[in-house]
């Protein structure tokens, strides 16, 4: 059978990193078993929904590109791809559990839940499984005739529940995480049907998976404590389930759940949105994101999503938290970026530099790329050399009072004239030209190396001058020399 896998998130805010991270895992493996990855939007919970929530997930997926076979905007056989657009499905395996009682009707109201909660509350227990003895109740309800029910179901509330066995070891090998096992005793009678007629997380879930012919779920491991309610539905319903494969959590770097707030202490991005407008590569996010749980068998660290799709395998994930760490996805983004041809970063870096200084010609834009490239981390970073685009508009006031020097201006003045009148003008030339005249002067050649520095850049650091020159070029360097030594005295 070949392999089918989904990726079903909530419409409950922008894609989270670690929802990503999931996306990937599932692409990845449908991706080199030959399958199908699909996208299924799960938005049942309406009181949660965040409207442009989908489409920020939809963009994200792209923008990653992580593109997916079946869903939102391409259809496909299984359609329609959004369970708010699936509900008679699910009301049907309802009618169809509680029949052959497997599932029960509840007429709790909110106020005798609470009080079951306050009588069985302790401190080691302050959430309390649904009690039996309210099960039981429910279960005499069955035994009222036809006709009876029909009209306590129009006339009252209810919620449709699992009726979870008692006494049973829930047995099952999880590709990731090996032989699991859960005691049903410890497990609640899941709600299946919502009091508003949606079905919960856990219905819908197994009920699309099966319509799907989904092999394998790969989803976070957040939901393994639910693993046992979903394999006790499928085999309610006499199906075969998907194989499991739970994902270690992704740590914060003291440890922990990477929960948004703690995130946000740390300047750590939350949201995949947030990553985009940061200015990280996808190539360089889906890399790190990938080595978050996963590790080859060798010590490669850079993948293209190709080499991912060849070399990922469920059996390299770990079972243990992985711990982000915003420094080596900053050294994956930089390594990343500078593997790429020259054309495609400009192209990248273009928007940024212009927003500073305008229009950029190609040539210009490439040139200062080639200088740059191995201190460029993001594509943006360019824009920070705006001295390789227009004249300096003020210099830096430390590197001042640390390097111009009294007879500054004066030097600055010969080397701005021997540049002008000599014929060639790139790095050997420059440097040559700029060694004799201090050599002449009987200075060290620092005293003209940092000093043109700041006339020609403004700043005080940057990639070799003389490299630097040869980008601006012989007019403006000259122009940026006699300027500097007129304003700086």
């Amino acid at each position: 059978m070949p392999v089918r896998v989904r990726f079903a998130p909530s419409p409950t805010g922008l894609l989270h990193i670690g929802g990503l991270r999931t996306a990937l895992y599932n692409y990845l493996l449908a991706r080199q078993q030959g399958g199908a990855f699909v996208l299924r939007i799960e938005d049942t919970d309406q009181a949660r929904y965040v409207a442009g929530a989908e489409d920020d997930i939809i963009e994200s997926l792209r923008w990653a590109g992580l593109d997916y076979d079946e869903g939102p905007g391409l259809g496909g056989p299984h359609a329609p791809y959004h369970q708010s657009l699936r509900t008679d499905r699910y009301r049907e395996a309802v009618e169809a559990l509680v029949a052959a009682g497997h599932a029960y009707y509840a007429f709790d109201t909110p106020e005798a839940l609470e009080a079951m909660r306050q009588r069985l509350a302790t401190p080691e227990n302050p959430a309390p499984k649904y009690d039996a003895a309210t099960r039981m109740q429910m279960e005499n309800s069955l035994t009222l005739s036809e006709s009876e029910v029909s009209l306590r179901l129009l006339q009252e509330e209810y919620v449709v529940r699992l009726k979870v066995p008692p006494g049973e070891t829930v047995r099952f090998d999880d590709l990731i995480r090996g032989s699991v096992t859960f005691e049903t005793d410890a497990l609640d009678d899941q709600v299946l049907l919502k009091s508003d007629g949606l079905p919960t997380y856990h219905l819908a879930n197994v009920v699309d998976d099966h319509a799907m012919g989904i092999t394998h779920v790969v989803r976070g491991e957040e939901w393994l404590p639910s693993t046992p309610k979903h394999l006790l539905l499928y085999r309610a319903f006499g199906w075969e389930p998907p194989q499991m494969a739970h994902l270690p959590l992704i740590l914060s770097p003291s440890g922990g759940k990477l929960s948004k707030r703690n995130a946000e202490s740390m300047g750590i991005p939350v949201s995949v949105r947030q990553y985009r407008e940061a200015g990280y590569e996808p190539e360089a996010l889906l890399n790190f994101l990938a080595l978050l749980g996963w590790h080859p068998e060798d010590e490669q660290e850079i993948f293209s999503l190709e080499e991912l799709v060849q070399r990922f395998s469920l059996e390299r994930v770990s079972k243990s938290g992985a711990k982000f760490d915003l420094d080596k996805l900053n050294w994956i983004n930089g390594q990343t970026l500078r593997a790429l041809p020259t054309e495609e970063i400009a192209r990248r870096a273009r928007p940024a530099v212009e927003a500073r200084v305008g229009a950029v010609n190609d040539g210009d834009l490439h040139a200062a790329v080639d200088l740059l490239r191995e201190r460029l981390t993001f594509a943006h970073d360019l824009a920070d050399a705006v001295y390789l685009f227009r004249d300096p508009d003020h210099y830096d006031e430390g590197g001042l009072k640390k390097r111009w020097k009294p007879d500054s201006a004066r030097l600055l003045r010969l080397y701005a004239d021997r540049l002008e009148a000599e014929p060639d003008f790139d790095v050997a030339t420059t440097e040559a030209i700029l060694r004799e005249l201090a050599e002449a002067e009987g200075v060290g050649a620092g005293q003209l190396i940092h000093p043109t520095r700041l006339a020609v850049t403004g700043v005080t650091a940057g990639a070799g001058l003389f490299e630097t020159l040869a980008v601006v070029g012989r007019e403006a360097t000259v122009r940026r020399l006699r300027r500097a030594a007129e304003v700086l005295g």
